[in-house]
């Protein structure tokens, strides 16, 4: 059983900046993802195991960044020049099987979610 622990989300103003952080209990395959009201949850930035490769949505690139520091087993997700759209739950997940790094039906543990509020 993976535990994750989420940390580091709040209320912000439009091009504030926040940084979330996710402890594992362990080294994997790691991703975020976010979910706002009536939405469906989606895929945010995604990293390996080593760190040695990252993704992201469209919608966060340039603005985000993802890395992880192995020593304390976190993966983080710097967010900068927030918009009010980018106002959701956000939640870590690790995938240990799948290569698919987009799909949240390829993560096989998720962390308890922490909200993310951009006042315009």
């Amino acid at each position: 059983q993976v535990q994750l622990v989420e940390s580091g989300g709040g209320l912000v103003q439009a091009g504030g900046s926040l940084r979330l952080s996710c402890v594992a209990s362990g080294r994997y395959n790691a991703g975020w993802f976010r979910q706002a009201p009536g939405k469906e949850r989606e895929f945010v930035a995604a990293i390996s195991w080593s760190g040695g490769s990252t993704y992201y949505a469209d919608s966060v690139k340039g603005r985000f960044t993802i890395s992880r520091d192995n020593a304390k087993n976190t993966v983080y997700l710097q967010m900068n020049s927030l918009k009010p759209e980018d106002t959701a739950v956000y939640y870590c997940a690790v995938r240990i099987y799948s290569s698919n790094y987009y799909s949240p039906a390829s993560y096989d543990y998720w962390g308890q979610g922490t909200q993310v509020t951009v006042s315009s």
